[in-house]
């Protein structure tokens, strides 16, 4: 019987081990979805790459992947920062790895770099680092930062002469049903395509060598697919927008789009009905502010004359009480006076046993207007009586 050759496991694994790292020595660029993705307290970041069958959808490849955490915190940011996303599960990625056998873990790749324009595409790409460089240049505050006045009447609209979404912006200004009335120009450009950004541009400078005739601006264009509205992210566009001595309204495309145009204007909206419905909303909220206004001053004025009258009623009190508290004091005086002049008629002075001398009809004041045996009359409170002098004394 021959003698069998007998290795350990960890010296087959070893040998597996080097058979794969000598025959893939190099670094692969490799096209994957990212399954499970975790990251260990370490640093480390560890996820599954994966790959599905164009049919159905069912696994075709399944790889585990490490990132060391000296090359993860290069590149989580980098990944991040270009793609506006976290690395996690279910992203189409396309990463540079090294083949790696472990006698323990088996077989995994070590990711060394990563593209992130895979992930978004060259078009996105190019989208996010416009955005980047204007946000360093601090153009996205730029036109919000100027006001709308209260009631724009005077609209520049930049759109499609015969564009269904200026019809549609047309059509809801002039038919709203408050009867607000706009005065619209029209300055026709391309609104897709490569002309379109210098069409547009040339359109603002038309409408900036007049500004003191227009309130805002506002560009306008229906729905489209998004190649046709990829003009909407151009950066000379974008500046122009951003740096437009008067408010910029964007209303492009459906619900669903959002461009660089949108991000530096001073207001987006999503279609040009609903920039024509913006319009009508600043007229709406002044009216209500108005009523709201006039409400306030008509309650004011109530409460106002409620106040007056109340005062006047008081008034009026106060005069009723002091007139009669006059005419009471002066019923009072008329009283004492009336009670003084009593106590001074010659009726009263005879009530108290005086009586009035008379001779002849003259009232007699002294002695010596009578001699003895002359007739006098004197008058009592309650009669007269007829005397004749006997004597007299003279003082």
């Amino acid at each position: 019987m021959t003698k069998r050759e007998e290795i350990t496991l960890s010296e087959l694994q070893e040998k597996i081990g080097k058979s794969i790292e000598n025959s893939l020595p190099g670094r692969y660029w490799v096209r994957a979805e990212t399954g499970e993705v975790k990251i260990h307290t370490g640093g480390h970041c560890y996820m599954e790459l994966i790959e599905r069958k164009q049919e159905g959808g069912l696994l075709a490849a399944k790889v585990q992947s490490v990132i060391w955490s000296s090359t993860f915190r290069m590149l989580r940011p980098y990944f991040e920062t270009t793609t506006g996303r976290s690395l996690g599960k279910g992203i189409q990625i396309l990463v540079c790895v090294q083949v790696q056998y472990s006698p323990l873990y088996g077989l995994s790749l070590v990711v060394t770099d990563i593209d992130p324009s895979f992930t978004i595409g060259e078009q996105e790409l190019a989208r996010q680092k416009t955005i980047q460089r204007l946000k360093e240049e601090g153009m996205f505050e730029v036109n919000s930062s100027l006001e709308i006045p209260p009631l724009p009447r005077n609209i520049a609209v930049i759109s499609s002469v015969n564009a269904a979404g200026f019809r549609d912006f047309m059509n809801h200004t002039a038919e709203n049903d408050y009867g607000f009335r706009f005065n619209i120009a029209l300055f026709a450009a391309p609104m897709q395509g490569d002309t379109a950004p210098a069409g547009i541009i040339q359109a603002l400078e038309k409408i900036a060598a007049s500004t003191d005739t227009y309130d805002l601006v506002m560009i306008i264009r229906g729905g489209g697919s998004a190649q046709d509205l990829i003009c909407f992210d151009d950066y000379d566009l974008a500046v122009n927008i951003a740096q437009f001595p008067l408010p910029v309204i964007t209303g492009i495309g459906h619900d669903h789009d959002y461009h660089i145009a949108d991000m530096v204007a001073h207001t987006n909206v999503k279609t040009p009905t609903a920039a024509a419905d913006f319009l009508l909303e600043l007229f709406i909220q002044e009216e209500q502010h108005l009523n709201y206004l006039a409400g306030r001053v008509a309650s004011a004025l109530r409460a106002r004359f409620a106040s007056e009258e109340t005062a006047t009623e008081r008034q009026v009190r106060r005069i009723k009480e002091a007139l009669k508290r006059l005419v009471r004091e002066e019923e009072h005086k008329l009283e004492l006076l009336e009670k003084r002049a009593l106590l001074a008629t010659p009726l009263h002075i005879l009530e108290r046993g005086y009586s009035i001398a008379l001779k002849e009809g003259k009232k007699i004041t002294s002695a010596s207007q009578v001699s003895e045996g002359d007739r006098i009359t004197l008058v009592v409170a309650h009669g007269i009586i007829d005397c004749t002098v006997n004597s007299k004394r003279d003082e």
